[in-house]
């Protein structure tokens, strides 16, 4: 359903939106494995549109960038300097700089195709994009440590070193689940459920303010002002969180990689 359709019943009542939200109808090849919805057409131009900015961003660097080059130089920066060198260093951040810098422009720019119009829903908010990024993340993290540590890894991941043998009984089944359960789902969830629910006060908003504007009649048209100022706000504040969720889920994958790669392994 799209954000600015009916938002009334047919008992003509306002009707808010509801978890279809996230079913959008298969605009191709329905029934198939290749169905594509709106929600697919946002990955594939989000795709188009990464490739398109560090293609045009990239292809002709000069000593003194341009505008275009200067943000696309920003961006690249803040992901090597405030993600993969802060956290990891120069060495261990340069070899995990092209994963961390995917992962934060790839859910960057999921996150944004909610506001944009036509779109109107953020590719990351069903399960498929958040979960493949999650696994990325796992497997990255598992990679590090046991090439950092290939015989100690597991062990001291699952046995800390130094807890009396005894208590390994409770600490080894804590570990197992907060480390090996817990981090992949906990990934996957923040970001959903961010976008879920900013994609359900988006439509919300806007669909009321259709419904008090072009439904309702009366002077409860007035209360569509209120929406759709209400509205406008949390389009900022998506904007803001899309940014934050990009952000976070690279900084927590340099975070798993770091633990990873520590030396008490």
């Amino acid at each position: 359903m799209h954000p600015l359709a009916a938002a009334s019943d047919s008992s003509g009542g306002f009707q808010g939106p509801s978890i279809d939200e996230f079913f959008p109808s298969v605009l191709l090849f329905e029934g198939t494995p290749f169905e594509i919805t709106r929600i697919t057409l946002a990955r594939f131009f989000v795709v188009i549109v990464l490739f398109l900015i560090f293609w045009i961003g990239t292809r002709r660097m000069k000593l003194v960038p341009g505008r275009f080059q200067s943000v696309v130089e920003m961006g690249l920066d803040l992901v090597r300097v405030n993600v993969a060198e802060d956290l990891l260093g120069k060495k261990d951040g340069r070899r995990f700089l092209p994963l961390l810098t995917t992962i934060f422009f790839m859910v960057l720019f999921m996150n944004l195709t909610g506001i944009i119009p036509g779109f109107n829903i953020a590719g990351t908010s069903v399960i498929g994009i958040p979960l493949i990024l999650a696994v990325v993340a796992y497997v990255a993290f598992i990679y590090a440590g046991l090439k950092k540590h290939p015989g100690t890894f597991l062990r001291n991941a699952l046995f800390p070193p130094g807890v009396p043998w005894p208590l390994y009984i409770i600490v080894f089944p804590i570990e197992l689940v907060s480390t090996f359960v817990l981090r992949p789902i906990t990934l996957t969830l923040r970001l959903l459920m961010n976008m879920v629910v900013g994609h359900l006060l988006l439509v919300l908003f806007f669909t009321a303010t259709s419904f008090f504007f072009f439904e309702s009649g009366n002077l409860f048209a007035l209360f569509g002002i209120g929406t759709i100022a209400f509205g406008f706000v949390f389009t900022l504040f998506e904007i803001l969180v899309a940014v934050l969720q990009a952000y976070v889920f690279s900084l927590l994958t340099a975070v798993y990689v770091q633990l990873a790669l520590n030396d008490e392994h």
